[in-house]
């Protein structure tokens, strides 16, 4: 089953309807900045001199956080990870997964056009998160 891909005024509206935005970035990229209320669950690592590493944790922090029927938005940068991390999540059982296709800084679509990210877009962005980091997650048995 395709995953659902929406825009960034998509994403905010479900976010108010009790969705649960899951930020799929680094944590250095999550620490810059992220949509207000996002929780912080890497794809990948930045391992400086090797680059992206995919994280082992992923698929463990998402069992043990939100449950297969939880309501979720993924978001990444641009939009790669967070189709992946999406796409992961729904063959492993979760039922209601979409993607937020521009992600945090905007992405082009398939005829060049730029879809706004949720930076560019004035919504709620904060740079706290407490509970809601990757290091508050991983340590939450």
């Amino acid at each position: 089953m395709p995953v659902k891909r929406v825009l960034t005024d998509a994403a905010a509206a479900m976010l108010a309807e009790g969705y649960v935005y899951v930020d799929v970035r680094s944590v250095p990229e999550f620490q810059a900045g992220h949509p207000a209320g996002a929780y912080n669950v890497p794809l990948v690592h930045r391992v400086p001199g090797r680059g992206p590493v995919a994280n082992p944790d992923f698929a463990a922090v998402m069992e043990r956080r939100f449950p297969r029927d939880a309501k979720l938005v993924v978001g990444c940068a641009t939009g790669g990870r967070s189709l992946r991390a999406a796409e992961m999540l729904v063959a492993a059982g979760w039922t209601d997964v979409v993607d937020h296709q521009p992600g945090f800084e905007g992405a082009r679509d398939a005829l060049g056009r730029m879809a706004k990210g949720w930076r560019d877009s004035g919504l709620p962005v904060e740079t706290q998160a407490p509970g809601r980091t990757w290091d508050d997650l991983k340590s939450q048995g």
